[in-house]
């Protein structure tokens, strides 16, 4: 019987399609994520491995598992397995795209919503016993009708932020390629990448983590922010510098930020943990019992498929 790895524990849902696969599993047990030295132990044996974005999946691994015929990773980018390792050992790699596209769509606009009314400032502030009555200058926010949101990424959910965007009445900027579905729908402006962070009111990360993109916002693209200016980032941490965000927001060079990813999780930074103007989440964008079940039986599927010789729905490599 083949055999099945499982990093971590994934939702109740999954027990049912995993049933269904009769192959042999073996799940790590534990509330966190996999240490590499049990990890390197388990996938000896293993034919098949659904991992977490946590779990850094590069030749050493892979080399470790002779009998390893496919990696389906549990989230849509693939930053963390060596695409080409796995090309060359002719081990096959699925993702799960598309099912998480509303979910982190939603996520973002939580934190759009929460940077931009102060939300999670406020909600201190009352717990704190600080609220003695309503004040005409209390806890003022931005209102985001009319304002301009820029787009650094259109693929599915940085389009579907547009969207949500236009719903608001705001411009809709967007960035890279052009896209004649998204103009239409958002009456959305294809502009270059300097343009969009010097006239946007709202800019939300949606790119792949990739060499190029890497700390693709660092002190001197903040500097081209507006003073009043908000970002956020649902994407992937090491697309910002966070030293550098802290500094900006501690310096008021922007207004706020909103932080569902980080460079090091689940290290944060620590000039960016005392911030007011800063509203940081335990990346939750696709946090949802709908999006997470889905993406579940998508990986489970998967690997199923090519273990039993039949071809994945979601390949990657």
């Amino acid at each position: 019987m083949k055999t099945l790895y499982i990093t971590q524990k994934l939702p109740a849902a999954a027990d049912i399609w995993l049933q269904k696969t009769a192959l042999d599993r073996e799940i790590f047990p534990e509330p966190h994520p996999i240490p590499r030295e049990i990890l390197l132990q388990k996938i000896k044996m293993a034919d098949g491995l659904i991992c977490m974005l946590s779990d850094a999946i590069d030749a050493d691994l892979m080399d470790a598992a002779p009998k390893l015929k496919v990696i389906c990773n549990y989230a849509v980018g693939t930053n963390n397995i060596d695409l080409e390792a796995a090309r060359a050992r002719n081990i096959i790699v699925c993702n799960t795209p598309g099912v998480l596209t509303h979910a982190t769509a939603e996520l973002t606009w939580a934190l759009i919503l929460a940077a931009a009314r102060r939300l999670t400032e406020s909600e201190r502030f009352l717990r704190a016993g600080k609220f003695i009555g309503w004040q005409p200058t209390l806890l003022i926010g931005t209102e985001l009708f009319g304002k301009t949101l820029g787009i650094i990424g259109s693929g599915r959910i940085g389009q579907r932020v547009a969207q949500i965007g236009h719903a608001f009445g705001m411009e809709i900027l967007y960035s890279r390629s052009r896209n004649p579905d998204l103009e239409k729908a958002c009456n959305a402006k294809l502009s270059e990448f300097g343009d969009i962070l010097k006239n946007s009111d709202i800019i939300s990360l949606h790119v792949p983590l990739t060499p190029e993109n890497k700390r693709l916002i660092t002190m001197r693209e903040l500097k081209m922010m507006k003073s009043s200016a908000i970002l956020i980032n649902t994407a992937r941490g090491p697309i910002v510098n966070e030293a550098d965000l802290a500094t900006a927001l501690q310096q008021k060079i922007i207004a706020a930020a909103g932080l569902d990813v980080f460079e090091k999780e689940p290290l944060v930074h620590p000039g960016l943990l005392a911030l007011e103007n800063l509203v940081l989440l335990p990346h939750i964008g696709s946090a949802t019992e709908r999006a997470r079940n889905a993406m579940a039986k998508m990986v489970i599927e998967d690997a199923a498929a090519v273990l039993n010789g039949q071809s994945p729905k979601n390949r990657v490599v």
